[in-house]
């Protein structure tokens, strides 16, 4: 029995979006799971998983914290001596991926995103040498969208040959089921995520003020934690009878079943997780016109597209939505469930994957 080694940086993250993989992969290998223990490690180790607690500064860009980062990797590829590495998130992606890489290690990555480190210039370049590094001798990356793919092709980080295409991680349908279509007095406009700027929270605070001044009877839902610079923002509009802000909800479907539409005007995705729960659900969506998020919508049909940063866009989404008879704002839903069941339902996510791995020459 083969042993495979997976290094993430979030071990809840990983629990909640991997867990069928994970399960499937240890049927016929011993795994390992190395990431930091904030939640969920305990559900691992009952499955029978060996853990082992790994501190990862998931955004910061601290070179002293980084080497301590790639020596503890360096560590851990001697102590475990894997037959196979599979990666999560940047930073196990690139110091994982150069350990493995030195120590002659079979080792594959995951792409969910692009993140911050494509968005500015400067560190852009820095983090492409830093995945050239990584990827010199990965046998493949799996991305979640084909922008993401692409963007690596152009900037010849990865050869097509050497990338699997996945969507996303999937969605568990029957975690997931479709619910009855709520009958709110008000329209529900529901965001989950961390409240940040790269979400588009600018854009959203500013459409919905406007929606607010024309009298539109809407509530803005926010479940999830704020960046400290929203904190007053966030009270602010709560004052005004705007938004309720919910905090950070680790079961996050009575939300998603509560609401009228589920808005997302991201700057940049992997796949939104959240957009396929929320059609999963059975709730239309409203999003950017960017890879990962659009994959998710059939637009016109089970949700609206917006412009990335683009405040009027998402006003005009927002009140052309709220504008429409609740017959029509659940048939959207109703359709949103067809797709998710017919391009990201789990089990065929985890089937791409086992089958892209089984097709690696492993040493």
């Amino acid at each position: 029995m083969s042993k495979i080694l997976i290094i993430t940086n979030h071990s809840y993250m990983l629990y909640r979006f991997r867990l069928e993989l994970i399960q499937t992969l240890m049927k016929d290998h011993e795994v390992v799971l190395s990431m930091p223990f904030v939640g969920h490690e305990e559900d691992f180790q009952a499955l029978g998983l060996k853990c082992i607690d790994t501190a990862v500064d998931r955004r910061g860009i601290n070179p002293k914290t980084d080497l301590k980062l790639f020596a503890e990797y360096r560590r851990l590829l001697k102590s475990e001596l894997p037959d196979l590495v599979i990666t999560y998130s940047i930073k196990p992606n690139i110091y994982a991926g150069i350990a493995c890489s030195l120590a002659g290690i079979p080792y594959c990555a995951n792409v969910q995103g692009l993140g911050t480190a494509f968005q500015r210039k400067g560190l852009a370049q820095f983090v492409t040498l830093l995945y050239k590094a990584a990827f010199r001798r990965v046998r493949t990356v799996f991305f979640e969208n084909e922008g993401n793919a692409e963007e690596f092709r152009r900037r010849n980080i990865l050869s097509a040959e050497r990338q699997t295409l996945l969507n996303g991680a999937g969605i568990n349908l029957e975690s997931y089921p479709c619910r009855p279509y709520p009958e709110n007095r008000e329209i529900h406009f529901l965001y989950l995520g961390r409240i940040m700027k790269e979400k588009g929270m600018d854009e959203l605070f500013e459409a919905a003020r406007r929606l607010h001044a024309e009298q539109v009877p809407f509530v803005l839902d926010l479940v999830g934690f704020f960046e400290d610079e929203y904190k007053e923002r966030v009270e602010e509009l709560v004052e005004l009878g705007i938004a309720k802000f919910h905090g950070f909800q680790e079961e996050p479907r009575p939300y998603y079943a509560a609401a009228d539409c589920v808005v997302l005007p991201s700057y940049h995705e992997g796949m939104s997780n959240v957009l396929l729960e929320a059609a999963a659900t059975g709730r239309p969506v409203i999003t950017s016109r960017i890879h990962g998020c659009m994959e998710t919508v059939i637009e016109g049909e089970s949700g609206l597209l917006c412009e990335v940063k683009d405040a009027e866009s998402l006003y005009e989404a927002l009140k052309a939505f709220a504008a429409l008879p609740r017959e029509k704002r659940a048939a959207m839903g109703i359709r949103g469930r067809k797709h998710v069941e017919k391009r990201f339902e789990k089990s065929k996510v985890v089937e791409a994957t086992i089958k892209a791995l089984g097709n690696l020459e492993i040493d």
